[in-house]
């Protein structure tokens, strides 16, 4: 990194490569695991963990739920963590334990969410505007400006499900005014977004889906589409053309198969590989500042902090089967 680190030696490490700085205990939470992605992101982490034989307590999992996250960081805190990797899901309910944190100097390294209020280290996350971005391109691409689309929003409360539905409605307003958009907040829900398609096919006819996460919405959607006997070929006017989020082997199985036309792959990997760098880098009193990576990606200045914003491609039926893709690696 040495156009951002503003200390020497600060590079990164190779997901088998030696742990660079030691200072105390890292304390790690898994925010949920609901969801193919987190699973895979988990499992990223503990390998990650072994392979690097870093000094780390046992993961704990905040389920989803704010307030099991503040009670698990004062128990790994207590255990004598000296930096935390968190996901918090709720990115404005967790300021006053990142405030409590930077009072004890414990620096935080937030995966895949970025806290609105509160000190963090660093943000370990991928552009999530770009995902809607990219969704909305493909939809609209294919469906020639014309047509129906369901979104199905990721939580609102969540500054991905913000970036994500907030791009994808101003590309589609700007670029393909053409295509209505049906808006469904869904709080990451799968149940509640079939709910919601259901109406919406009922309603009349769709021509695109945008699902936020397809760890969640997939198998529901698929399930839905299938019973409407809707899972035709791209070939077919009937075919309803769907781009997901998330990259996960199931999507990339689902891409194959023609049941889905493409998704963003949000790094799994990446986020383990890079938010155990980074509290390593932060124990060891490394500090960085904006500018490109030596990793693809790109450091940008927030109110709170820095954050670290990771390349995550289009994946279709052209790119499906590449072996660079961690979707491709699962199981490996």
């Amino acid at each position: 990194m040495a156009v951002v680190a503003l200390s020497a030696g600060a590079s990164a490490c190779g997901r088998s490569g030696s742990k660079s700085g030691s200072g105390g205990k890292i304390g790690i939470d898994f925010p949920r695991s609901d969801s193919d992605f987190w699973n895979s992101y988990a499992k990223y982490v503990n390998q990650d963990v072994k392979d690097q034989k870093l000094d780390a307590l046992t993961p704990t999992n905040s389920n989803n739920k704010t307030d099991v996250l503040v009670s698990n960081v004062a128990t790994l805190t207590g255990q004598g963590a000296k930096a935390v990797v968190m996901a918090p899901q709720d990115t404005g309910a967790i300021a006053s334990t990142l405030e409590d944190l930077a009072g004890k100097k414990i620096p935080v390294v937030s995966v895949d969410t970025r806290p609105d209020k509160g000190q963090v280290y660093m943000v370990v996350r991928a552009d999530n505007r770009a995902y809607g971005e990219k969704a909305c391109k493909f939809l609209g691409d294919k469906l020639k400006n014309t047509g129906t689309v369901v979104e199905f929003e990721g939580d609102l409360t969540s500054i991905n499900g913000r970036d994500r539905s907030e791009a994808f409605g101003d590309c589609m307003s700007k670029t393909y005014p053409g295509i209505k958009v049906l808006a469904e907040a869904t709080d990451w829900k799968g149940d509640t977004a079939a709910a919601k398609l259901q109406d919406a096919l009922n309603a009349g006819t769709v021509n695109g889906i945008y699902m936020q996460a397809g760890g969640v919405f997939l198998a529901p959607t698929i399930s839905l589409l299938q019973q409407k006997n809707l899972l035709v070929p791209p070939t077919d006017p009937k075919h309803i053309f769907i781009v997901s989020n998330d990259g996960i082997p199931a999507e990339f199985a689902a891409i194959k198969a023609g049941q889905i036309d493409a998704t963003v792959s949000q790094p799994a990997d990446l986020y383990a590989k890079y938010g155990l760098y980074y509290a390593q880098q932060a124990l060891a009193g490394k500090t960085f500042s904006p500018g490109p990576t030596d990793h693809g990606s790109t450091i940008i200045q927030l109110p709170n902090g820095l954050e670290d914003q990771l390349p995550a491609p289009l994946v279709t039926a052209d790119n499906v089967g590449d072996p660079s893709l961690w979707g491709n690696q699962v199981g490996k």
